[in-house]
């Protein structure tokens, strides 16, 4: 099965800039640079994978990156290099700029690397114009059904979605795949493995080792306070992230808590939502509302892998999949809350849209209370407002706008 990502991967292999390909650990960037080589090999262009993990390869370049020639195939044409854990090179940036101003009729990188490679200032800088960023997130729910082949429950939803009258036997499948998509997540390894306990036990190496790797690439002291933190964001999702408090309550420096809230960002583990406003006096402006990226590591990290009617927090489990599909949709920086300093609020605020959307999700269509949201619909009359409720199930789920 291909990602999504994979055919504009594979269209930008053709463009001039280096191709660069990012996201949190174990989601599947090693897998889509080999399934990408094997594409251009089929069609019969040369190339070369290098995985810098190898320690021989890894020695070479970093003696130069000139050395990097040697290893190419004799061809008169350009080679595209697929070049996976960057990040362990000393110098990154110099390695890619140098080889993009010198050698670019020669080769066309295409590279994967960790968060930590991003968080260099120079790769910023030296890099501009000679680049094209990609990321990956964890998998969606289609990918979900594809990696699990069923692409017969994938058919049936689109049927659903172009009939509007039409009724599913297989409905209750899909139900189950979709509670089974929310409480495990879709890194690739989960989603693939088919024994419950072996899930959890893959999600805990997933927290244990991978997350660990990143406080130690970003050279955090206090491991403990920052999985403390984690753990804290997880089960606070979807509330305002106060550093006062959060700081009080780890008992560290506020300064410590937003190091280490950036250090989650760059790291793709958790997006902070900004808070939307024109021009109401009474609008709360500075906090944002944080979401783990994951539903299956949020689900890990508050030790509650339990079936989603039995939940105490399924309203805010239900609100962090809507975020993540609108994230898959249209982009992290699309997405905003709006909230008045006495409590008024709506969950997400989608302003660029034609007309804009803001969207208020319940997990349960008889909680909801029209008339609370008359404030902001007065206010903000351009909005289409919809509501993005789970139950009672039923096909008219996957007719849902949910922007």
């Amino acid at each position: 099965m291909k990602r999504k990502l994979f055919d504009k991967l594979l269209k930008h292999c053709l463009k001039k800039e280096f191709t660069i390909l990012t996201g949190a650990r174990q989601t599947g960037k090693s897998t889509l640079l080999k399934d990408l080589e094997q594409n251009l090999k089929s069609k019969g262009e040369p190339t070369l994978f290098l995985n810098l993990e190898n320690r021989l390869f890894l020695e070479d370049l970093n003696i130069s990156p000139l050395n990097l020639l040697a290893y190419l195939p004799t061809t008169e044409q350009k080679v595209t290099v697929f070049i996976d854990e960057i990040q362990y090179l000393n110098d990154p940036s110099n390695f890619l700029k140098l080889l993009y101003d010198d050698h670019n009729d020669q080769v066309k990188i295409v590279c994967s690397g960790s968060s930590a490679f991003y968080m260099d200032d120079k790769f910023k800088d030296s890099l501009a114009g000679r680049k094209r960023i990609f990321r990956i997130n964890t998998c969606d729910f289609e990918e979900f059904l594809m990696l699990k082949n069923k692409k017969s429950l994938l058919d049936e939803i689109k049927r659903i979605q172009v009939n509007k009258s039409y009724k599913s036997v297989k409905i209750e499948l899909i139900r189950l795949e979709w509670e089974e998509y929310m409480l495990f997540g879709g890194y690739p390894a989960v989603v693939i493995e088919s024994d419950i306990n072996e899930k959890k036990e893959i999600l805990k190496e997933i927290r244990d080792s991978f997350v660990k790797r990143d406080i130690q690439e970003a050279g955090i002291r206090n491991e403990e306070v920052f999985f403390q933190l984690m753990k804290l964001i997880a089960s606070q999702s979807g509330r305002l992230v106060n550093i006062n408090e959060l700081a009080n309550t780890l008992k560290t420096r506020n300064e410590t808590i937003q190091s280490y809230l950036d250090v989650m960002q760059t790291c793709f583990h958790l997006s902070l939502v900004k808070p939307f406003y024109a021009n109401l006096r009474k609008e709360l402006t500075k906090m944002p509302k944080g979401y783990l990226m994951d539903t299956g590591l949020r689900n890990c990290l508050v030790n509650n892998f339990q079936s989603i009617n039995m939940r105490i927090d399924k309203g805010e489990l239900w609100e962090m999949t809507v975020f993540r599909m609108l994230v898959d949709k249209h982009g992290e920086d699309a997405i905003r809350f709006w909230r008045t300093a006495d409590g008024k609020e709506v969950d997400f605020i989608i302003p660029d849209m034609q007309p804009p959307i803001a969207l208020e999700v319940k997990f349960d269509e008889n909680l909801i209370k029209p008339k609370k949201y008359s404030y902001f619909q007065e206010n903000y009359p351009q909005f289409n407002f919809v509501f993005a409720t789970l139950s009672p199930w039923s096909e008219d789920f996957f007719r849902m706008e949910h922007g």
